[in-house]
């Protein structure tokens, strides 16, 4: 099941590369709900398609209005001493579009 979520990129995190070659990012959208936090989206890619996160942070910049497509993933880990059980839940983001700038869509007559 994906989700969609619409807001204002707040943060971008440096590139982190795996020793296979793949590669993943974080960003943070602010959706401007009142009580609601930034959402932090993990951005990941196989060696194949690494170079797209530079595009991401080529064409993403702090303060850009974009529209977040994104799958829930959770994992389940037990602690091996205490046998406590913990779930990890992350937003995998698969689709970033740039929204427009309304404002700057009007032309002046």
């Amino acid at each position: 099941m994906s989700y969609k979520v619409e807001g204002k990129i707040v943060s971008i995190s440096d590139k982190q590369m795996f020793d296979a070659g793949s590669g993943k990012l974080m960003f943070r959208v602010d959706t401007g709900d009142q009580y609601s936090d930034p959402l932090e989206f993990e951005l990941y890619k196989s060696v194949d398609y690494v170079e797209h996160l530079d595009n991401f942070t080529k064409y993403n910049k702090v303060g850009d209005g974009v529209e977040v497509e994104f799958n829930l993933k959770s994992k389940l880990w037990t602690n091996p001493t205490t046998n406590e059980e913990k779930t990890f839940t992350s937003l995998s983001c698969w689709k970033v579009e740039k929204k427009k700038d309304d404002e700057n869509d009007d032309l002046a007559f």
